[in-house]
C-alpha cells in the first residue's frame, strides 16, 4: 500500500470536504498518512488527526518561516505534544529556508531554532523531517554537526521535498537521512531531480505529496492528496527500470522503518 510519509490535512483548504476525504483514502490503495506540523497550532491539529484516524500518525514541530511561535513557551509545547501524544512520530517539519529573505536577522533565528529543535527530536529519541529552501550548505553544516555530536543516532529523518543535487543527496544519505520525493519529480523540468533519484539508493527513498501543496503530472496546479502519490511512484519506477508494485513496496517498508510503524 502506499505510504503517505508528508501531507497537511489541516489545511484549511480541506474544511469543507475533510472527513469524506480522509474516509476515502484508504480505499484509494493508501494505507499510511503521516501528518506534518508547521507550527504550534497545526502540530496540535496534527495530534487531533492522528487520533482520529487509525491509518494517520502525526509530528510536531515548527517550519523555518513559522520559528517566531516558539518565543516564549512554544518549544515547551512542542516537547509536550511529543511527550504527551500517541502516534507523535517525528518532530517536524523543521529546517532552514532562505527564500524570502526578509529582514536581517532571519538566517540568526531560523539557525537557532533548527538546532534547537534537533536536540528535542535527539531528547525525545524521535526522527526529524527536515525541510530545507536555498540554504543547502547551512542545512548540511548543522546535520552534519548534529550527526557527528550524537553518534548514537541511527535515524536521524528525512529530507523532505528534496530538491537539490545528486551529490548532495549521497551526502544526506551519507549522514543516515532518507531522501522525500513528492510530485516535482513528474514536472518536465525537473532534470535535476531525476538524476537525484537515478542516483539514490532504493532502500533510502521516501514518497510524499506535501498535500495540498505540489500536486503531480497530470493534476500539476490542483489541490493535492495521498492517492497521487502514485504518478510519484510510476515516474520512479519509470527512471529506475522497475515495476510500480515493486516501488510501492520498498517505499512503504522505508518509510515504517523511518517512521518505526
Amino acid at each position: 500500500m502506499i505510504f503517505e510519509t508528508h501531507a497537511h490535512y489541516d489545511d484549511e483548504c480541506y474544511d469543507e470536504d475533510r472527513e469524506a476525504l480522509l474516509e476515502e483514502l484508504p480505499k484509494r490503495n493508501v494505507g499510511y498518512v503521516v501528518n506534518v506540523g508547521a507550527d504550534i497550532e497545526t502540530s496540535r491539529k496534527a495530534v487531533e488527526l492522528a487520533s482520529k484516524w487509525d491509518y494517520i500518525y502525526a509530528t510536531v514541530g515548527c517550519h523555518p518561516d513559522e520559528v517566531d511561535c516558539l518565543e516564549k513557551e512554544g518549544l515547551q509545547e512542542i516537547e509536550r505534544l511529543a511527550e504527551t501524544a500517541d502516534k507523535v512520530v517525528a518532530i517536524g517539519e523543521i529546517g532552514l529556508d532562505y527564500f524570502r529573505k526578509e529582514g536581517t536577522d532571519y538566517v540568526t533565528t531560523q539557525k537557532k531554532w533548527f538546532k534547537k529543535q534537533l536536540d528535542l527530536a535527539y531528547k525525545m529519541g524521535l526522527p526529524v523531517i527536515i525541510h530545507s529552501r536555498d540554504a543547502a550548505k547551512d542545512t548540511m553544516d548543522i546535520l552534519r554537526e548534529y550527526v557527528e555530536n550524537h553518534p548514537d543516532v541511527t535515524n536521524p529523518g528525512v529530507v523532505h521535498c528534496y530538491s537539490y543535487s545528486p551529490e548532495m543527496a549521497r551526502e544526506f544519505i551519507d549522514l543516515g537521512f532518507y531522501i522525500g520525493v513528492g510530485g516535482v519529480v513528474t514536472f518536465k523540468k525537473a532534470k535535476k531531480l531525476v538524476e537525484s533519484v537515478r542516483a539514490i539508493p532504493m532502500d533510502r527513498i521516501l514518497v510524499e505529496t506535501d498535500a495540498p501543496y505540489m500536486s503531480p503530472e497530470p493534476h500539476r496546479g490542483e489541490r493535492n492528496d495521498s492517492a497521487r502519490i502514485k504518478y510519484v511512484i510510476d515516474k520512479i519506477a519509470e527512471i529506475r527500470e522497475m515495476d510500480s508494485k515493486e516501488v510501492e513496496a520498498i517505499t512503504e517498508a522505508n518509510a515504517r522503518r523511518m517512521y518505526g510503524i
